[in-house]
Protein backbone atom coordinates (compact mmCIF):
# COMPACT_ATOMS: atom_id res chain seq x y z
CA UNK A 1 0.00 0.00 0.00
CA UNK A 2 3.12 2.34 1.08
CA UNK A 3 4.69 1.75 -2.57
CA UNK A 4 0.72 2.61 -4.26
CA UNK A 5 0.55 5.96 -2.32
CA UNK A 6 4.29 6.98 -2.92
CA UNK A 7 3.68 5.67 -6.37
CA UNK A 8 0.22 7.91 -6.86
CA UNK A 9 2.12 11.83 -5.25
CA UNK A 10 4.78 11.03 -7.93
CA UNK A 11 2.33 10.94 -10.50
CA UNK A 12 0.34 14.33 -9.24
CA UNK A 13 3.59 15.60 -8.69
CA UNK A 14 4.61 15.38 -12.47
CA UNK A 15 1.58 15.66 -13.32
CA UNK A 16 0.76 19.19 -11.92
CA UNK A 17 4.41 20.45 -13.07
CA UNK A 18 3.06 19.46 -16.50
CA UNK A 19 -0.26 21.15 -16.31
CA UNK A 20 1.32 24.28 -14.56
CA UNK A 21 3.49 24.47 -17.52
CA UNK A 22 1.03 23.65 -20.09
CA UNK A 23 -1.34 25.95 -18.38
CA UNK A 24 1.44 28.56 -18.62
CA UNK A 25 2.22 28.15 -22.80
CA UNK A 26 -1.78 28.21 -22.95
CA UNK A 27 -2.61 31.47 -21.14
CA UNK A 28 0.73 33.61 -22.52
CA UNK A 29 2.48 33.20 -19.45
CA UNK A 30 6.24 34.27 -19.85
CA UNK A 31 8.57 31.87 -20.16
CA UNK A 32 12.10 31.58 -20.50
CA UNK A 33 12.86 31.82 -24.72
CA UNK A 34 15.00 28.77 -25.81
CA UNK A 35 15.82 28.12 -29.74
CA UNK A 36 14.10 24.63 -28.93
CA UNK A 37 10.97 25.32 -27.21
CA UNK A 38 8.77 22.94 -27.35
CA UNK A 39 5.22 24.19 -29.09
CA UNK A 40 2.42 25.58 -27.11
CA UNK A 41 0.38 22.84 -25.16
CA UNK A 42 -3.18 21.83 -26.98
CA UNK A 43 -6.45 22.68 -25.35
CA UNK A 44 -7.08 19.16 -25.67
CA UNK A 45 -3.39 18.25 -23.60
CA UNK A 46 -4.77 20.54 -20.82
CA UNK A 47 -7.75 18.82 -20.48
CA UNK A 48 -6.03 15.31 -20.88
CA UNK A 49 -3.62 16.54 -17.88
CA UNK A 50 -6.50 18.01 -15.73
CA UNK A 51 -8.46 14.45 -16.05
CA UNK A 52 -5.31 12.69 -15.33
CA UNK A 53 -4.86 14.46 -11.84
CA UNK A 54 -8.26 13.91 -11.04
CA UNK A 55 -7.97 10.55 -11.48
CA UNK A 56 -4.48 9.91 -9.53
CA UNK A 57 -5.97 12.54 -6.49
CA UNK A 58 -9.52 10.17 -7.07
CA UNK A 59 -7.30 7.22 -6.18
CA UNK A 60 -5.34 8.18 -3.97
CA UNK A 61 -8.16 9.47 -1.44
CA UNK A 62 -10.13 6.12 -2.06
CA UNK A 63 -7.69 3.52 -3.55
CA UNK A 64 -9.66 0.47 -3.31
CA UNK A 65 -12.75 2.39 -4.30
CA UNK A 66 -14.73 1.75 -1.63
CA UNK A 67 -16.79 4.94 -2.34
CA UNK A 68 -18.52 3.09 -5.40
CA UNK A 69 -20.40 1.32 -3.63
CA UNK A 70 -20.92 2.52 0.07
CA UNK A 71 -24.72 4.55 -0.60
CA UNK A 72 -26.02 1.50 -2.32
CA UNK A 73 -24.30 -1.03 0.41
CA UNK A 74 -26.26 1.14 2.87
CA UNK A 75 -29.76 0.46 1.39
CA UNK A 76 -29.40 -3.23 1.29
CA UNK A 77 -31.87 -4.93 3.51
CA UNK A 78 -30.88 -7.76 4.89
CA UNK A 79 -31.71 -10.94 3.73
CA UNK A 80 -35.46 -12.06 3.87
CA UNK A 81 -36.49 -15.31 5.14
CA UNK A 82 -35.07 -18.18 2.84
CA UNK A 83 -33.65 -15.72 0.70
CA UNK A 84 -30.60 -17.25 -1.38
CA UNK A 85 -28.67 -13.68 -1.57
CA UNK A 86 -25.71 -14.30 -3.53
CA UNK A 87 -22.95 -12.10 -4.28
CA UNK A 88 -20.65 -11.33 -7.34
CA UNK A 89 -17.50 -9.66 -6.66
CA UNK A 90 -14.81 -9.24 -9.09
CA UNK A 91 -13.68 -6.66 -11.94
CA UNK A 92 -14.65 -4.92 -15.30
CA UNK A 93 -15.89 -8.61 -16.31
CA UNK A 94 -18.71 -8.80 -13.33
CA UNK A 95 -19.21 -4.82 -13.46
CA UNK A 96 -20.37 -5.31 -17.08
CA UNK A 97 -22.20 -7.74 -16.42
CA UNK A 98 -25.83 -6.29 -17.10
CA UNK A 99 -24.57 -2.92 -17.27
CA UNK A 100 -23.07 -3.06 -20.84
CA UNK A 101 -24.04 -6.72 -22.35
CA UNK A 102 -26.07 -9.60 -21.33
CA UNK A 103 -28.46 -9.54 -18.66
CA UNK A 104 -27.55 -9.94 -14.90
CA UNK A 105 -29.96 -12.40 -13.20
CA UNK A 106 -33.23 -10.59 -13.73
CA UNK A 107 -35.59 -11.84 -10.47
CA UNK A 108 -32.80 -13.81 -8.42
CA UNK A 109 -31.34 -12.18 -5.15
CA UNK A 110 -28.07 -11.36 -6.71
CA UNK A 111 -25.78 -8.47 -5.98
CA UNK A 112 -23.12 -7.12 -8.51
CA UNK A 113 -20.01 -5.88 -6.82
CA UNK A 114 -17.75 -5.23 -9.69
CA UNK A 115 -15.49 -2.81 -10.26
CA UNK A 116 -13.74 -1.96 -13.09
CA UNK A 117 -9.98 -2.43 -13.52
CA UNK A 118 -9.37 -3.73 -10.13
CA UNK A 119 -7.12 -6.04 -8.76
CA UNK A 120 -7.16 -8.13 -5.99
CA UNK A 121 -5.75 -6.09 -3.38
CA UNK A 122 -8.30 -3.40 -4.12
CA UNK A 123 -11.19 -6.34 -3.77
CA UNK A 124 -9.32 -7.45 -0.79
CA UNK A 125 -10.24 -4.32 1.35
CA UNK A 126 -13.48 -3.74 0.37
CA UNK A 127 -15.03 -7.33 0.73
CA UNK A 128 -16.08 -6.67 4.38
CA UNK A 129 -18.46 -3.68 3.04
CA UNK A 130 -19.22 -5.08 -0.09
CA UNK A 131 -19.56 -8.73 0.48
CA UNK A 132 -19.54 -10.23 4.21
CA UNK A 133 -22.07 -6.86 5.00
CA UNK A 134 -24.34 -7.47 2.71
CA UNK A 135 -25.10 -11.37 4.58
CA UNK A 136 -25.13 -13.45 1.11
CA UNK A 137 -25.24 -17.47 1.54
CA UNK A 138 -22.86 -17.29 -1.45
CA UNK A 139 -20.16 -15.17 -3.19
CA UNK A 140 -18.93 -15.73 -6.66
CA UNK A 141 -15.31 -14.42 -6.90
CA UNK A 142 -13.49 -13.74 -10.25
CA UNK A 143 -10.49 -11.98 -10.09
CA UNK A 144 -6.59 -11.89 -11.31
CA UNK A 145 -6.94 -11.08 -14.81
CA UNK A 146 -5.81 -7.14 -13.51
CA UNK A 147 -3.09 -8.40 -11.70
CA UNK A 148 -1.48 -10.10 -14.46
CA UNK A 149 -1.29 -6.85 -15.95
CA UNK A 150 -0.31 -5.04 -13.60
CA UNK A 151 -2.64 -2.33 -12.95
CA UNK A 152 -2.18 -1.91 -9.74
CA UNK A 153 1.61 -2.22 -10.18
CA UNK A 154 3.78 -5.48 -10.73
CA UNK A 155 2.30 -8.25 -8.76
CA UNK A 156 3.51 -11.84 -8.74
CA UNK A 157 0.58 -15.26 -8.86
CA UNK A 158 1.63 -15.78 -5.59
CA UNK A 159 0.31 -12.48 -4.16
CA UNK A 160 -2.59 -13.34 -6.07
CA UNK A 161 -3.37 -16.31 -4.66
CA UNK A 162 -2.81 -14.80 -1.14
CA UNK A 163 -4.95 -12.05 -1.42
CA UNK A 164 -7.60 -14.70 -3.22
CA UNK A 165 -7.12 -17.18 -0.38
CA UNK A 166 -7.68 -13.83 2.30
CA UNK A 167 -10.80 -13.24 0.66
CA UNK A 168 -12.65 -16.88 1.18
CA UNK A 169 -10.85 -16.59 4.66
CA UNK A 170 -13.15 -14.23 5.39
CA UNK A 171 -16.01 -15.43 3.21
CA UNK A 172 -16.03 -19.08 5.35
CA UNK A 173 -15.23 -17.29 9.02
CA UNK A 174 -18.62 -15.56 8.23
CA UNK A 175 -20.50 -18.08 6.70
CA UNK A 176 -20.61 -17.39 3.47
CA UNK A 177 -19.71 -20.28 0.82
CA UNK A 178 -17.88 -19.58 -1.79
CA UNK A 179 -17.48 -20.04 -5.74
CA UNK A 180 -14.07 -19.90 -7.09
CA UNK A 181 -13.76 -18.40 -11.06
CA UNK A 182 -11.73 -19.24 -13.49
CA UNK A 183 -9.81 -16.24 -15.43
CA UNK A 184 -11.46 -15.76 -18.10
CA UNK A 185 -9.14 -16.66 -22.02
CA UNK A 186 -7.83 -13.46 -24.18
CA UNK A 187 -7.34 -13.27 -28.06
CA UNK A 188 -5.28 -10.62 -29.96
CA UNK A 189 -8.07 -11.17 -33.07
CA UNK A 190 -9.65 -7.94 -32.15
CA UNK A 191 -6.99 -5.88 -29.92
CA UNK A 192 -3.58 -6.79 -28.22
CA UNK A 193 -4.46 -8.69 -24.80
CA UNK A 194 -1.94 -11.32 -25.02
CA UNK A 195 1.48 -9.23 -24.03
CA UNK A 196 -0.14 -7.55 -20.57
CA UNK A 197 -2.26 -10.94 -20.16
CA UNK A 198 -0.19 -13.88 -20.98
CA UNK A 199 -1.84 -17.18 -21.53
CA UNK A 200 0.51 -18.82 -19.75
CA UNK A 201 -0.13 -17.01 -16.76
CA UNK A 202 -3.82 -17.64 -16.54
CA UNK A 203 -3.58 -21.37 -17.37
CA UNK A 204 -1.10 -21.28 -14.66
CA UNK A 205 -3.64 -19.24 -11.99
CA UNK A 206 -6.59 -21.07 -12.98
CA UNK A 207 -4.58 -24.49 -11.95
CA UNK A 208 -4.11 -23.01 -8.64
CA UNK A 209 -7.60 -21.91 -8.22
CA UNK A 210 -9.19 -25.08 -9.20
CA UNK A 211 -6.67 -26.88 -6.83
CA UNK A 212 -7.27 -24.65 -4.09
CA UNK A 213 -11.13 -24.50 -4.30
CA UNK A 214 -11.21 -28.68 -4.34
CA UNK A 215 -8.54 -28.76 -1.01
CA UNK A 216 -10.98 -26.08 0.42
CA UNK A 217 -14.01 -27.34 -0.07
CA UNK A 218 -15.22 -24.73 -2.21
CA UNK A 219 -17.00 -24.69 -6.11
CA UNK A 220 -14.29 -24.19 -9.10
CA UNK A 221 -16.50 -21.93 -11.68
CA UNK A 222 -14.69 -23.39 -14.87
CA UNK A 223 -15.88 -20.40 -17.31
CA UNK A 224 -12.23 -20.67 -19.33
CA UNK A 225 -12.58 -24.33 -21.07
CA UNK A 226 -16.34 -23.06 -21.93
CA UNK A 227 -14.84 -20.08 -24.22
CA UNK A 228 -11.60 -20.90 -25.86
CA UNK A 229 -11.29 -21.85 -29.13
CA UNK A 230 -9.30 -24.43 -30.78
CA UNK A 231 -5.85 -21.94 -30.21
CA UNK A 232 -6.62 -21.99 -26.56
CA UNK A 233 -7.71 -18.23 -26.92
CA UNK A 234 -10.99 -16.46 -26.19
CA UNK A 235 -13.51 -17.46 -28.86
CA UNK A 236 -13.62 -14.24 -31.11
CA UNK A 237 -17.24 -14.86 -31.49
CA UNK A 238 -17.80 -14.44 -27.00
CA UNK A 239 -16.14 -10.66 -26.78
CA UNK A 240 -16.30 -7.34 -28.12
CA UNK A 241 -12.29 -6.77 -27.17
CA UNK A 242 -10.62 -9.47 -27.13
CA UNK A 243 -10.97 -9.51 -22.95
CA UNK A 244 -14.37 -8.64 -22.08
CA UNK A 245 -17.02 -10.83 -23.08
CA UNK A 246 -20.34 -9.73 -25.16
CA UNK A 247 -23.99 -10.93 -24.87
CA UNK A 248 -22.69 -14.32 -26.29
CA UNK A 249 -20.05 -14.64 -23.92
CA UNK A 250 -21.94 -13.47 -20.82
CA UNK A 251 -25.11 -16.09 -22.43
CA UNK A 252 -21.92 -18.75 -21.93
CA UNK A 253 -21.19 -17.57 -18.19
CA UNK A 254 -24.78 -17.08 -16.49
CA UNK A 255 -25.52 -20.90 -16.69
CA UNK A 256 -22.57 -22.03 -15.41
CA UNK A 257 -22.66 -19.55 -13.12
CA UNK A 258 -26.28 -20.59 -12.08
CA UNK A 259 -24.87 -24.16 -11.78
CA UNK A 260 -22.10 -23.36 -9.69
CA UNK A 261 -23.97 -21.13 -6.92
CA UNK A 262 -26.57 -24.23 -6.90
CA UNK A 263 -24.33 -26.93 -6.46
CA UNK A 264 -22.67 -24.77 -3.76
CA UNK A 265 -26.15 -23.94 -1.67
CA UNK A 266 -26.10 -28.02 -1.97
Amino acid sequence: MRLHILRSFGVIFLLLIALAEATGQTTGTAAPSSPAQAPAASADSVEQLQTELQNAQKRLQDWPNLARYHDADDKVPPPGPGEDRVVFMGDSITDFWGSRYGKFFPGEPYINRGISGQTTPQMLIRFWPDVVALGPKVVVILAGTNDIAGNTGPTTLDAIEDNLMAMTGLARANGIRVVLASLLPVTDAIQPQTTRRPPEKIVELNQWIKDYATDNGFVYLDYYSAMIDDQKMLRKELTFDGLHPNDAGYAVMAPLAEKAIAQSLQ
